[in-house]
């Protein structure tokens, strides 16, 4: 399948921002010169050449692309074992899921692959669980509300760039020891080691950790079913009694060599392994209509996943002013899934014994590159490359333990998938006058996946789009610190391996609301036209206020459909036509002292996102984007006095209904979430942490229906608790 790169853009919304920008050249033409200490905007978009003090360079304020960078010290403040914990505090984005069973992280509220996750400016591999990644081994986060050309537009809804440890400034070596516990019988050990040094021409880092934790959990479950006037026909409750654990490593040895030409030739190394295992006992009570296929259900699961990736990066400076920065990178990896089902308590279905293992393995190349120019005064004009090739495999075999003799149909199956992908891009930055900046770029960017299978026909998916990008700063005269941002943007999101092959994943007790699962080799990618703007006033030495408005048109939208189709329920990813998404997001971070005379070190932050959407195909109400966080605020403050360092955090994240399509909804309880650290330093060298995490313990809530027309409906409902926990690390340097 190709996807025509020339669809239409919306000559009307282009006119619109191009009168902007005259309107805006004009005026910045007649305003008057800065004032002597007003910053000057940075002319480049991922770098900046500072003059005077590099801490007066604020990538958030100073860059034409909107960009917030979370820094290390924020993510290890709580004492967090994954990187997903820690973002839930950052504005604007939202976390589901916790490590070892499936973290999801959303910006604008979407999931689904919506956001794109990178690792150091990389698209994670297929199956990669960021919440197997512990913070103490990242430097820092960028999160881009707006995409840019440099990096893969497949991001919607925007971007989340994970940097891994690199920084060499001095000598250092650190060990971090803590201990985490809570309700649940959730015990957690946690390690992490830091060294770093530099020998002449050569420096070295090295950062590795080591997490384990462990739980046990509860949910409890409640089906109806009614018929088309209402009446109560059917009702089931369920209690499942789960234990599990989850172990992660993480490694990232660095070494970088500066030649006698300024040359830098830089090996960084990420070696990451997950193990996680389940044990699950479900029980079924039958209190009104007919039992489900197996009342009684035990599962036992048990996942590896281990994942290596080498980089070599290149940097080289031409006399003329130009830079070349390449990279290539390799990567291996490797996942074994072994499920146990025994299924029994209905004499109609009789006995279940079911032993499903999955083998897949991932190997993969890149090589990315840009080139910027440094023969034009006042710009950032470069061009680069991204190219890669991913092959994986997949084994499946499923047998019978209570009858090894039998054949179980399509029980060994396997595929095979070639991922190819090119994209050449554009971009260039430039001052159109001291107060005024500007960024134009242009992606191309074309996958081809191949996958061949010895269950379905061979499948081959071809897709390419040309993504124009426009983003500009204008800093208001007048003002020391009043700015505003205008980005338009083209972006999209490629089907994945994953919902293209017919392959049917079954469920036990099959519902409508528990449906078999099945790829569609005839999706589309979907794609998007979006628009953002925002205001922000900075009146202080970290103080920020901002406003920010967002716009996403998505064509060929992807939704998972639940049909019958006459023996079972399936559920299948198809295009149902458009959509629409609009968001609002406020922002307020201070230190006290910037808003009256105080010598009380506290820092105060708020935030708010609100998120609206709805799917031409769907009717209302309630008709938004599957699983979209419609409101989520975060609430935050750190104090400092002498040796102790204290702060509080609560997240708000509300749910609702969502209406899915004709026939199917689901609906998500609000969450509250409230965090708290303390930080006591006894010298230089050592320090004690102490967190506190999920103090409110509000259990999570779901709910999924569908609805038959003329025959009724089923509605299932889970509750899932939450358990308070607190964690103590004590940090040495030595």
């Amino acid at each position: 399948m190709h996807m025509p790169s020339a669809s239409p853009f919306r000559p009307t919304l282009f006119a619109a921002a191009v009168a902007l920008l005259v309107s805006m050249t004009a005026h910045a033409q007649q305003a008057a010169p800065l004032e002597k200490d007003e910053p000057v905007p940075s002319d480049k978009m991922q770098r900046v050449e500072v003059q005077g003090k590099l801490d007066s360079y604020d990538p958030r304020r100073d860059d034409t692309a909107t960009r917030i960078v979370v820094n290390h010290d924020e993510l290890v403040k709580y004492g967090d074992t994954s990187v997903a914990d820690a973002l839930k505090r950052v504005p604007g984005v939202t976390v589901s899921g916790s490590a070892g069973r499936g973290t999801e992280i959303r910006m604008r509220g979407l999931g689904a692959g919506y956001t794109q996750i990178l690792l150091n400016g990389e698209r994670a591999p297929a199956g990669f669980d960021i919440g197997s990644l512990a913070p103490d081994v990242i430097e820092r986060i960028e999160v881009l509300r707006a995409a840019s050309a440099e990096y893969s537009t497949q991001s919607i809804a925007g971007t989340i760039n994970v940097v891994l440890k690199k920084t060499v400034k001095a000598a250092q070596r650190e060990l971090k020891a803590g201990y985490g516990h809570g309700g649940g019988d959730f015990k957690s050990p946690t390690l992490n080691l830091q060294l770093s040094d530099k020998l002449g021409k050569l420096s070295y880092s090295f950062a590795g950790n080591y997490f384990r934790s462990q739980f046990t959990d509860d949910p409890a479950s409640t089906e109806r079913f009614f018929d088309a006037g209402g009446r109560l026909t059917g009702l089931r409750q369920g209690l499942s009694s789960q234990v599990g654990r989850f172990t992660g490593v993480n490694l990232t040895p660095r070494l970088n060599y500066t030649f006698d030409n300024g040359d830098t030739l830089t090996a960084q190394t990420f070696a990451n392994a997950g193990h996680f295992r389940q044990r699950e006992a479900g029980r079924v009570a039958t209190l009104q209509g007919p039992l489900p296929a197996y009342p009684v259900l035990d599962q036992s699961a048990r996942n590896d996943n281990d994942l290596l990736r080498q980089e070599f990066n290149w940097v080289h400076a031409f006399e003329s002013g130009g830079k070349l920065d390449a990279k290539v990178s390799g990567l291996t990896g490797s996942a074994e899934n072994i499920t146990y089902r025994n299924g029994t308590g209905n004499p109609a279905t009789g006995n279940l014994g079911s032993r499903i293992q999955s083998n897949n393995d991932v190997h993969g190349g890149t090589t990315t590159g840009k080139y910027t120019s440094g023969r034009f005064e006042g710009h950032a004009l470069a061009f680069g490359w991204d190219a890669g090739t991913t092959k994986s495999g997949d084994a499946r075999r499923e047998t019978d333990p209570l009858h090894p003799e039998l054949l179980v149909p399509g029980g060994d199956e396997r595929y095979d998938a070639d991922i190819a992908r090119l994209a050449v891009y554009a971009q260039d930055e430039w001052n159109v006058t001291p107060r005024w900046s500007v960024y134009l770029g242009a992606r191309w960017e074309g996958i081809r996946t191949h996958v061949e299978s010895n269950i379905f026909d061979a499948i081959r998916n071809r897709s390419s789009v040309l993504s124009p990008v426009a983003q500009t700063l204008y800093k208001l005269p007048g003002t020391k610190g009043d700015q505003l941002r205008l980005a338009l943007t083209r972006t999209y999101k490629a089907p994945s391996v994953q919902t293209l092959i017919p392959h049917r994943f079954t469920s036990v007790n099959n519902s409508q609301t528990d449906p078999d699962s099945i790829g569609n080799p005839n999706l589309k990618p979907e794609l998007a036209l979006g628009l953002d703007a925002s205001y922000e006033h900075y009146w202080a030495e970290g103080a920020l206020l901002s406003a920010s408005v967002s716009s996403r048109r998505i064509t060929d939208y992807t939704r998972n459909l639940v049909t019958f189709d006459g023996a079972r329920w399936v559920s299948t990813p198809s295009n149902v036509g458009s959509a629409r998404t609009y968001g609002l997001e406020l922002e307020a971070r201070f230190p006290l002292k910037a808003v009256m005379q105080t010598t009380t070190a506290l820092d105060l932050r708020a935030s708010l996102s609100r998120n609206w959407s709805s799917v031409d195909s769907v009717p209302g109400p309630d008709n938004r984007l599957a699983n979209q966080v419609p409101l989520s605020a975060t609430l935050g403050a750190d104090y400092k006095k002498g040796a102790l360092t204290t702060g509080a955090s609560f997240t708000f994240k509300n749910g609702g209904l969502t209406r899915v399509s004709v026939n199917q909804a689901s609906y998500a309880a609000v969450r509250r979430d409230l965090d708290l650290y303390a930080l006591w330093k006894f010298n230089p060298k050592v320090q004690l942490r102490v967190a506190s995490f999920f103090l409110l313990a509000q259990d999570n809530v779901s709910e999924s229906t569908y609805f038959t027309p003329g025959e009724g409906s089923q509605a299932s409902r889970t509750v899932s608790q939450v358990h308070r926990g607190v964690r103590a690390t004590l940090e040495t340097k030595f």
